[in-house]
C-alpha cells in the first residue's frame, strides 16, 4: 500500500500532536521531579498514536472496517496500566504516592490515541483540562490537607 503526500502529512501531523501533548504533560512531571517525565510520557503518547494510525490506515486498506482499531485501543489502554502501576508507592498506612503520575500515564496514552484518530478538539481540550487540574489540584489538595490537620488537632484534648 502506497501512501499519498496528503496521507503522509496527516500521519505526521497526528504523531507530532501526540508528541506535543505527551511532552507537555511530561515536562510538568519532569519539573516537579516525578518518576515519569518528558521522555517517558512523550514516548507513551507517540506509541499510542502510532498504533492507532497504523491499525486504522492498514486495517481499512485490508479489511475496510474499524473493528480492529477498537481492539487495538482497548488492548493499549488496558496494558498501559502496568506502566502507571509501576510508579505507585504505598509509603505509610494512610499515604499513597504516585497516583497522579500513574493517571497521567493513562491520560497521555489516551491523548495519543485521540491524536491518532485525528480528534483535534478532544486532544486540545483534554490536555488543557488535564494541565489545569494538575496545576490547580496540588495547591488545592495541600490546602484541604492543612485544614483537615488543623481540624484534627483542634478536636484532640
Amino acid at each position: 500500500m502506497e501512501l499519498s503526500l496528503i496521507e503522509w502529512s496527516d500521519d505526521a501531523l497526528r504523531l507530532l500532536a501526540a508528541a506535543f501533548v505527551g511532552a507537555l504533560i511530561g515536562l510538568d512531571r519532569e519539573l516537579l521531579g516525578k518518576p515519569l517525565g518528558f521522555r517517558t510520557l512523550g514516548v507513551v503518547a507517540i506509541a499510542s498514536c502510532a498504533l492507532v494510525v497504523a491499525v486504522e490506515r492498514y486495517d481499512l486498506a485490508l479489511a475496510g472496517d474499524h473493528e480492529n482499531v477498537g481492539r487495538a485501543i482497548q488492548g493499549l489502554m488496558a496494558g498501559i496500566g502496568f506502566l502507571g502501576g509501576g510508579v505507585i508507592l504505598h509509603t505509610r498506612r494512610d499515604h499513597v504516592k504516585g497516583l497522579t503520575t500513574a493517571s497521567l500515564v493513562w491520560l497521555t496514552a489516551a491523548l495519543g490515541v485521540v491524536c491518532g484518530l485525528g480528534a483535534w478538539a478532544v486532544a486540545v481540550i483534554g490536555v488543557v483540562l488535564a494541565m489545569l487540574i494538575v496545576k490547580a489540584g496540588g495547591p488545592l489538595e495541600r490546602a484541604i490537607e492543612r485544614r483537615r490537620a488543623a481540624q484534627k488537632n483542634s478536636e484532640e484534648p
